[in-house]
């Protein structure tokens, strides 16, 4: 897939597909507790050929399932619509698309409910069929730590909001000295999850992962250098 997609862009340099804002489920299922609605974010709906590719992808593992692609704007509305002021107020103070977008999945989940998956990541089988009715969460394991590239979450789970409350204190506090990752990415999941707390776990290589369809280049062929991981420590919060 990368390498059609490299000789792809070379020839149809200027060529996007666009990821639609909204899909619904094509067949009916099972109802669940989690919410059967898949939320995916971007700097830009309008997508290169693996990125696209990928989300079919996971259409095909999802058609029990609707899909909501949120935009940059969309993120801040939703949040400043229904989150407390306190919390709106730390959200904007984010500069980093990534940042936000920990801030956005962790809050949404918490708010509607759902399945988050990073825009490169997929479904290793049917959601359905790894997310069981009755349960009320699924978090990813990569080794010996939670990722929060993917999360299944029923609204108003408490791993969440502990974690959700801990990103507001970093950045009330100005916690910059980890980046990204520790300021709003997987560290926050992991502090707000005890050793002795019981959750629903799945390891990354049965579930769900990230780049076999896309990297770097093809998901920020747009906004050269755009990845979080570029991002200056100093230039994390306004």
């Amino acid at each position: 897939m990368k390498g059609f997609a490299y000789l792809f862009h070379f020839i149809f340099k200027n060529k996007r597909f666009t990821i639609p804002l909204y899909s619904k489920a094509f067949i009916s299922g099972k109802k669940s507790i989690i919410p059967k609605i898949i939320w995916q974010t971007n700097y830009s709906n309008s997508a290169t050929l693996p990125i696209y590719i990928n989300y079919l992808f996971n259409r095909l593992m999802s058609l029990d399932w609707e899909y909501r692609y949120v935009s940059t704007e969309d993120r801040l509305e939703f949040i400043k619509t229904h989150a407390s002021e306190r919390v709106a107020n730390a959200f904007e103070q984010l500069t980093d698309g990534a940042s936000q977008a920990d801030f956005w999945r962790l809050f949404t989940l918490n708010h509607s409910g759902g399945v988050y998956m990073d825009i490169d990541a997929h479904a290793l089988w049917p959601l359905s069929w790894m997310i069981k009715p009755e349960d009320k969460e699924l978090l990813l394991m990569t080794k010996h730590r939670f990722s929060n590239y993917f999360i299944a979450s029923a609204p108003n789970n408490p791993h969440l909001q502990k974690a959700l409350d801990i990103i507001v204190d970093n950045i009330e506090q100005k916690n910059i000295g980890g980046g990204v990752y520790d300021l709003t990415g997987p560290t926050v999941l992991n502090r707000a999850i005890k050793d002795d707390d019981e959750v629903n776990q799945r390891l990354n290589k049965y579930t769900c992962i990230q780049g076999s369809f896309t990297n770097e280049y093809f998901q920020y062929m747009d906004k050269p250098r755009g990845k979080w991981t570029h991002k200056k420590q100093d230039e994390l919060l306004k």
